[in-house]
């Protein structure tokens, strides 16, 4: 593919708010989960909540969109300079000419929650002042997005879940390329909520304690919230020699099980091989792997055959996601933009938590964060359902 320019981008988690506040957190090797305390959940876990979400205020004409979901949304928008970047870029290329592509898996559906505690007890009705299309429907986020830029080009949100803010990516290069766009604003969404804690719970894939990805005593994973976002656009002729870029796209379908991966890890190497062929891009030119790595045992021990059979343990990678907890929908976004600042900056971020590697796992896992000078970057992203996501960043 041709490389395609990333000119801005931004990540909130429980990490912090930002660039700055998340490549510090992730150098010094800290943890943002927390036990859970949110809302009315009695669980025996930790999650990766994001501070004051609650008290960010949803534009007035914007009112139709107020949930939490869009609250974490607009609190990330507005880090990093990355709304004023959008500005820049609506009135370089016109509304029509900027797309929106958002990635979530459970939207809004804290407010539907919240909504069925307020039914009327004679009727069961919902609350009046309840808008399910502003709020919990999946498209929510990508129509607040393009309502809060006057944006009037294509927009579209992907549901698949944890690959979701990954595949955008693709959406968006292809519209670009395609010429039917010549931007993009690219991310993912995904706050917590009581149907997330309780189905994960239900699965009995919830960690009591911080997950460990990769650890031979992991046991599970840790639920997070972030919303993570990037400016895509078609590369002028004066990009500059810093510039960073969306180099390759990877996508496959495992269609092995609805929510375990194929064992031997045959999706997930599809999506990596597929996406080092797109940037043209041999094994060997990738400096760094940031795992999916959720903590479960299927899922970690397939990421592992499916690394191993495309790198052997020839290239280092860590799962970032026992610093920020698994942000679901937005866990492809959250992790390309950690990709990115490990490439700006010149390291590979730790796997905090994790020990002692499974035996068998032939990886050159990161545990301390190491200092590299790095040319290119693999993001995985694997969904239930089969459905998987790699992305390779850097510069061309």
């Amino acid at each position: 593919m041709v490389p395609i320019l990333i000119s801005a981008f931004t990540v909130t988690s429980s990490l912090g708010c930002g660039q700055e506040s998340t490549f510090h957190a992730l150098t010094n090797g800290e943890c943002g989960l927390i036990p859970c305390r949110f809302e009315t959940v009695a669980l025996n876990t930790f999650v990766g909540e994001v501070a004051g979400v609650d008290r960010v205020v949803i534009p007035p004409g914007l009112s139709a969109f107020d949930c939490r979901n869009n609250r974490l949304a607009l609190l990330g928008l507005t880090q990093d300079g990355f709304a004023d970047a959008v500005r820049g870029a609506v009135g370089r290329f016109g509304t029509r000419r900027i797309g929106v592509f958002i990635g979530t898996s459970t939207s809004g559906m804290l407010e539907t929650e919240l909504a069925y505690r307020r039914r009327d007890p004679d009727s069961g009705a919902l609350p009046a002042d309840f808008d399910y299309g502003g709020t919990h429907n999946c498209f929510s986020a990508g129509a607040f997005v393009r309502a809060y830029f006057g944006i009037e080009g294509p927009a579209v949100v992907v549901s698949s879940a944890c690959s979701s803010s990954a595949k955008v990516f693709g959406n968006a290069a292809r519209m670009i390329q395609a010429g039917l766009i010549d931007a993009a604003v690219v991310g993912g969404v995904d706050s917590l909520c009581l149907t997330t804690l309780y189905g994960f719970n239900s699965l009995e894939l919830l960690s009591p304690r911080p997950c460990r990805p990769f650890d031979a005593r992991r046991d599970g994973i840790s639920i997070g919230e972030a919303a993570a976002f990037a400016l895509l656009q078609r590369t002028p002729d004066d990009a500059g020699s810093d510039a960073l870029f969306l180099l390759g796209i990877g996508e496959s379908s495992d269609a092995h099980h609805m929510s375990a991966p194929h064992p031997e890890g045959l999706g997930a190497k599809a999506a990596i091989g597929a996406a080092l062929a797109s940037a043209g891009l041999s094994p060997a030119r990738i400096g760094y792997v940031n795992l999916h790595g959720t903590g479960t045992r299927a899922n970690d021990a397939a990421e592992a055959l499916a690394v191993q059979a495309v790198f052997g343990n020839a290239v280092a990678c860590s799962s970032t996601k026992g610093s920020t907890g698994h942000t679901l929908g937005a866990a492809g976004a959250v992790e390309a933009v950690i990709s990115l600042l490990a490439i700006r900056h010149g390291f590979m971020p730790a796997g905090v938590n994790t020990g002692i590697l499974e035996r068998g796992f032939e990886l050159d896992y990161v545990r301390s964060s190491r200092h590299a000078r790095l040319e290119a970057v693999l993001s995985n992203s694997f969904g239930f359902g089969g459905s998987n996501c790699a992305l390779v960043f850097g510069r061309p």
